[in-house]
């Protein structure tokens, strides 16, 4: 079976799993093309990897006892059809399991459930925004149908936005989190997006601070804050 193709790795982080000591598997490749993408050195499926996965099992074995998860970011984690035998091998090793996706593959994102503790879901935009901001067309119906699937699987997770000003208003983004709260998501966290001067409107600083009393507001989620650099893919 091909073994999982890794972009890069967090040995240890506390901010990535909620209350868990983890390390970060960062998967290559994502066939999105969102233009303030964190990591667009993993964008591409094809490109040489950073770490051998046996090596990667390797280093675990040795933080037995030290570590209490794992999580499989990217990129995007499920484009990988050895993502569910990789994460069974860890899990094998004794840690918990974490995971940051999208959502573009509903059906894998299923089969990676099943053995998984925790996810980080991505919700991008409003879904109708969704195809203008990936480039891919149907992503938002993809992301709405795996979310829909979290929702049902029992399985603990987190909502995360990045959000600016130049991609929707402040009204659509209070919106989207009151949907995301009737349909049952309990915690949401917005990241403000810090962009490149070529990614402003008309080039000049957009007006992006956080409506905060406003989130804070919003019935039945428990909203997180904080802020991201981000780079132009």
């Amino acid at each position: 079976m091909e073994a999982l193709r890794v972009g890069g790795l967090t040995p240890m982080t506390t901010i990535d799993f909620p209350g868990k000591l983890a390390a970060v598997v960062f998967c290559q490749g994502c066939p999105w093309r969102c233009g303030y993408c964190h990591n667009p050195h993993l964008l591409e499926a094809g490109a040489p990897v950073a770490h051998d996965w046996s090596a990667i099992l390797a280093l675990l074995q040795r933080r037995r006892g030290l570590l209490d998860a794992v999580v499989f970011s990217g990129g995007e984690p499920t484009l990988q059809s050895a993502l569910p035998e990789a994460m069974t091998q860890v899990r094998d090793l004794g840690f918990e399991l974490g995971l940051h996706t999208a959502g573009m593959y509903p059906q894998r994102l299923k089969e990676v459930l099943a053995i998984a503790d925790w996810v980080g879901f991505d919700v991008k935009a409003p879904w109708d925004r969704y195809d203008t901001l990936t480039g891919v067309p149907g992503s938002g119906e993809r992301a709405k149908a795996s979310l829909g699937q979290l929702l049902d699987s029992g399985v603990a997770f987190e909502c995360r936005t990045t959000w600016h000003a130049g991609l929707y208003s402040q009204e659509r983004l209070l919106a989207m989190g009151a949907a995301l709260a009737a349909q049952g998501v309990r915690r949401w966290t917005v990241q403000g997006c810090r962009l490149p001067a070529q990614l402003m409107r008309n080039g000049a600083p957009v007006d992006q601070s956080f409506p905060t009393d406003r989130l804070k507001a919003l019935r039945g989620l428990r909203v997180g804050l904080r802020e991201l650099g981000a780079q132009a893919a």
